[in-house]
Formats: C-alpha cells, structure tokens, sequence
C-alpha cells in the first residue's frame, strides 16, 4: 500500500548522499547516509518499537502521563532515554519518542555511514562531514517558512533538531506556536523540549516567555520560535536567510 510523502520532504535537495524512507507502524523515517542501509535501520527501528511497546504493555500509564514519569534502571534504552529528556524538561515521555527513536536509530546507523540524517516527523538526528542547511517549516502561510535555515556545522555534530508546533501536523500542542525549534546534542531532549516550549506560546503571551524558559533547560543549545509575523531566537543558533 502506498503511503503519501509529508509535504516538507519535497524540498530536500540531493546530494551524494543516499535517500530511503523507513516507514514501521506509526514511525516513518527519512534517511539520508553515504549507502543505503534500510536493513540495519529498518531491523534497529523494529527492534526500538518492539521494547517500548512491551514496556507500555507492562507499564500502561508511560504512554498516557504528561508529566515526568519514572522508569527503573533496568528498563530498555529507549525508555530509559525519554524519560530523561521528560525529567530535564518537565513533560511526559511521549514528547520526547520521534526525537528518541531519529537519535538511536542515527547512532546505531553510525557504525556503517560517517555521514547520517534521519528525519521523523520533523524531529533530525544528525552527523554531517560538510556544513548543511535545514530548513525551518512553521506553516503556508508564515512569512518565515522556507526563507530561513539553521546553517549546521561539522564540528556541532553529531546534534538533534526538532520541531513542535500548534498550527503545522497532527501532533498534540497545548500552545499555538507556529514552529518551535529545539536544538540539543540528544534529538529526545530537543523533542522534549520542543513540546515544553511550544506549550507556552498563547495568543496573549509573547513567544520571549519561552525563549526565556528556554535559557533553564540543561542541555539545551539553542532554540527558534515562530509565531505569526514574530520570531525569537536563543543560544547557539546559526540562523540564515534563503531569501
């Protein structure tokens, strides 16, 4: 059965890099590395969603919590890793699983590709030999969709970039960002985090609340909000204009 291509995946421009797509389930992935290698991440991606849905089966209330939830130390990796992000950040574990799933799935691809983008649902893991752009996306009728571009550098890598919003996608937001754009050295914590901050931005509060509660989060680089014709940026942000 064919499945459509999420809209911003249109304006990737190939390179020398190799570009698959891994769709299991819900987690839909696009890879970009020097090879093809859609069978270490397509059985890596099997093996990370087969853990946690055993663990949500034993542990129902980690799918459904909006706030921190503890896990033993012995749980599998990927529970064990969105729950820190949650803990760091303030929010449920769920916040932080396409930003997980891109960041072991990108680690695991490591071991056979130097270079590797992994993109899941706007949520990057990425290790670049070469400076790249990635776009920022907030929406058709933003005035700063496809005009402006994190420029990441070699030596920043391997970094997570990821993208909450309330206005763009399916995904839930209790705020009414039109992008929020989280960058961290883990791709959980900027997921994590990306859902914290969007949480915020309201229609009767300016987005630098956000940027400021941004400032508190350990590990945290940078970050980017868009809200209508209003944009703030914090931290370590190379931000660049396409225009």
């Amino acid at each position: 059965m064919k499945y459509q291509i999420p809209f911003y995946r249109n304006s990737i421009k190939e390179d020398e890099l190799v570009t698959y797509r891994v769709k299991i389930k819900q987690t839909d992935l696009l890879i970009r590395t020097v090879k093809e290698y859609r069978e270490v991440a397509e059985r890596k991606t099997r093996e990370i969603r087969r853990q946690l849905e055993d663990y949500i089966e034993k542990d129902p209330p980690f799918l459904y919590s909006f706030q921190p939830y503890p896990v033993s130390g012995d749980a599998p990796e990927i529970v064990r890793l969105m729950a820190s992000a949650s803990l760091l950040v303030g929010v449920g574990p769920m916040a932080a699983v396409a930003g997980a799933i891109a960041e072991l799935v990108g680690k695991e691809l490591l071991k056979y590709s130097e270079e590797v983008i992994v993109e899941n649902g706007g949520d990057i893991f990425i290790k670049c030999k070469k400076p790249r752009l990635v776009g920022i996306y907030a929406g058709e009728s933003s005035p700063f969709s496809n005009k402006v571009a994190l420029l990441v550098q070699p030596e920043e890598t391997p970094l997570g970039i990821c993208t909450s919003s309330g206005t763009v996608g399916p995904s839930f937001s209790m705020g009414e960002a039109d992008a929020v754009v989280a960058i961290a050295h883990s791709p959980a914590l900027a997921d994590a985090s990306a859902t914290a901050l969007a949480n915020i931005v309201k229609k009767n509060i300016p987005i630098k609340e956000a940027s400021q509660k941004a400032q508190e989060i350990k590990g945290l680089k940078g970050v980017v909000i868009i809200k209508g014709d209003k944009l703030a940026v914090w931290g370590e942000v190379n931000l660049v204009s396409l225009s």
